[in-house]
């Protein structure tokens, strides 16, 4: 699902924050993006993960999970037709 903004409050999160969490596998047809805007550079981009983190940042919230960050690798994902993605999870409280 596309959603437009991140209805869950704000985090604070740092990249070192980020980094803590181990990823774990998240099905592709349970993420809500909160991107409406896909870079095309960012998904074309062979080295796009090279300044960033491998894995997508989701934000579980209410029992949903949100794509914060790594739209083009759930997007390249699902091109390879794959269900699922390694991401990292931060659990908010409600």
């Amino acid at each position: 699902m596309v959603g437009d903004g991140r209805p869950y409050p704000e985090h604070g999160l740092s990249s070192r924050e980020w980094a803590q969490i181990p990823p774990r596998q998240v099905r592709l047809d349970t993420l809500t993006t909160t991107k409406a805007v896909l870079d095309l550079h960012s998904l074309l981009a062979k080295d796009s993960t090279f300044y960033g983190d491998l894995f997508p940042h989701v934000v579980q919230w209410k029992g949903e999970l949100y794509l914060e960050d790594g739209l083009h690798r759930a997007l390249r994902a699902a091109l390879h037709q794959r269900s699922v993605l390694h991401a990292r999870v931060l659990e908010l409280q409600d």
